[in-house]
């Protein structure tokens, strides 16, 4: 590592190096929106609310004064699908006047101490899109891949569903309901006036007394 670059976790007084690295990771990315949003109140609540969250973790990479890379990451603890706790790194940032100086290492060696402490078994990472040489940096640590996510956007997601959802089918009952207004319309025209009771009044009427006009639902 780079003399004098420190890995820690993050303090109240890097908070302003941090969203300044935030914003330039999102500005460097291709899908800028899907890295973080652009407001940096709204970014200071979220990574206030990443600290926050039990197992949640930030470290900073700090030359001097100056924060020059940060990781994000999460210990995740057994669910329903594992009784193995995990540690994921979200993101992995280093600052590009500081690039190929150990820096991202030093990051994941302070990531990987915290994995060793919550007795996380695997070490995920989620490369920030576009990222490339950070492709290349978790292929030489030894990451090979393990899941692969799909995304849709809600509201595209939403009106595709809407559209391909089916008829609903009507029921049994109803079906029985609409064959019998059909036939009683149907022997009404040929032998009688129209039935006025409640059960046909939503029946059409039918035309000059032919036993092949059937009234509609």
């Amino acid at each position: 590592m780079r003399p004098g670059v420190e890995v820690r976790q993050v303090e109240p007084a890097d908070v302003d190096g941090v969203l300044a690295l935030v914003l330039a990771a999102r500005a460097e990315s291709s899908v800028g929106s899907q890295v973080c949003t652009s407001e940096r109140e709204q970014l200071q609540q979220q990574l206030g609310a990443l600290t926050a969250v039990p197992g949640g973790t930030v470290l900073v990479a700090v030359s001097g004064d100056e924060v020059v890379g940060l990781l994000l990451g999460r210990v995740l603890e057994p669910t329903l699908f594992t009784d193995r706790s995990s540690f994921t790194v979200d993101a992995v940032y280093v600052a590009s006047g500081h690039r190929r100086r150990g820096v991202g290492h030093a990051l994941m060696l302070g990531a990987t101490e915290v994995a060793l402490a919550a007795s996380a078994e695997q070490v995920y990472v989620t490369p920030l899109p576009g990222a490339r040489g950070m492709q290349r940096f978790f292929v030489q640590l030894g990451f090979a891949p393990a899941a692969a996510f799909r995304a849709a956007a809600t509201a595209a997601l939403h009106r595709r569903l809407t559209l391909d959802a089916p008829v609903a089918r009507r029921s049994p009952r109803r079906i029985e309901d609409l064959i019998a207004r059909r036939r009683e319309t149907r022997r009404r025209g040929d032998d009688g006036p129209q039935d006025v009771s409640p059960k046909a009044e939503h029946a059409a009427p039918v035309r000059g007394g032919t036993s092949d006009q059937a009234a509609q639902p």
